[in-house]
């Protein structure tokens, strides 16, 4: 009896022992997968090749990062159109076909840098204001006695644009001159504060909106714009003033004197422009082209008619017909992809450390 039931004892064990082999075998064997000829294991996200970023760019958008840009001219906003006013109607007319036609804002310091931000297979372009008068950013009282923007000056028709097409960006460079910009003293510093907060840019256009042609001391000229960065200062203490408009698109006779357009100084104010902005009356170059000249930018009219050949929907219908002379984003920031047959258009010393991307266009 003694000796079968140790037998018995024994099997037990024997059978526990098996089981406990065989579970570990189906462990091992589930946690470890074998894999055929044909299959690999995936790779790491630290194992996996980089990808080139070219490779993202779609060049069915046909990106050209060599081609112009609009830099459009307004004044004024007001309630009957006329050569240098638009009415809150027609500027709005004005943002919806920019929308429409693939265009999209950018500062005038990110174009002149060469630091545009823009969608694949959208078009940059800059809108300005002369003037700094009262109807590009005029503030009204509503029902409750509330300062609010009022939505005809041009900042609120920006922004509520903005709100509907969120894609627009809400941005503009205002050039002002004299020591009330936007002619609401009591609003003053709350005004510039206000555009600075919001990515809009300040720009020069004189203490006292001063022509340069009749300038013939570089005194005269350090004044006029210096005295503006003085006032402007005041307000904006750490803001660089370093964009300045031509009143009336005019330069000093004096051909030497125009080194003072650029740079000098007024009192302890010392300016330096990284650009000058004429008057007309065409797109101004991509800034990695060899055209292209920072201290003489031109314009285009924002105006309904075609004004001359100088006006918005003059070169709205140039750009449909030649698509190809205008700058057409990658969507990438640090590569300048352009279109073959263009390289000899470009000055590899202004991509601003960018790559340089050429491919085989259409």
């Amino acid at each position: 009896m003694k000796y079968k039931k140790n037998c018995f004892l024994i099997f037990i064990l024997m059978l526990t022992l098996a089981t406990v082999a065989c579970s570990t075998d189906k462990l091992t064997s589930e946690e470890t997968p074998s894999y055929t000829n044909e299959e690999e294991p995936q790779k790491t996200l630290e194992e996996k090749e980089p990808v080139d970023p070219k490779e993202l760019i779609d060049l069915s958008l046909n990106p050209n990062e060599a081609g112009e840009v609009m830099i459009i001219m307004y004044h004024n906003i007001g309630e009957e159109e006329a050569e240098w006013q638009r009415t809150p109607e027609n500027f709005k007319k004005d943002l919806k076909i920019l929308y429409d036609k693939g265009y999209r804002p950018v500062t005038l310091k990110d174009y002149v840098t060469n630091n545009m931000d823009i969608e694949a297979g959208y078009t940059p372009v800059v809108l300005t204001f002369d003037d700094g008068n009262e109807n590009n950013f005029r503030i009204i009282k509503n029902d409750k006695g509330e300062d609010i923007i009022d939505p005809k000056s041009a900042i609120g028709l920006l922004e509520d644009f903005n709100k509907e097409y969120s894609d627009f960006k809400s941005t503009a460079t205002f050039f002002i001159f004299g020591t009330n910009p936007f002619r609401q003293e009591e609003y003053v510093d709350y005004k510039l504060n206000y555009l600075i907060e919001k990515g809009y840019d300040i720009g020069n256009h004189t203490i006292d909106h001063r022509s340069m042609k009749k300038m013939d001391t570089p005194k005269d000229i350090q004044e006029a714009i210096g005295k503006q960065v003085e006032v402007i200062n005041k307000v904006l203490p750490q803001y660089e003033i370093d964009t300045y408009a031509l009143c009336y698109g005019e330069r000093p006779k004096n051909k030497e004197l125009e080194t003072y357009l650029q740079k000098g100084k007024y009192n302890d104010t010392i300016y330096e422009n990284i650009a000058i902005l004429n008057v007309g009356w065409n797109p101004a170059p991509s800034p990695i082209s060899k055209k292209f000249n920072p201290l003489s930018l031109p314009r285009i009219r924002g105006s309904q008619m075609k004004v001359d050949n100088v006006g918005l929907y003059n070169w709205l219908e140039y750009f449909d017909k030649n698509p190809e002379k205008k700058y057409i984003s990658d969507g990438n920031k640090n590569i300048v992809t352009v279109p073959s047959g263009l390289e000899d258009s470009i000055e590899e010393d202004k991509l601003n450390g960018k790559e340089l991307y050429i491919y085989n266009g259409k």
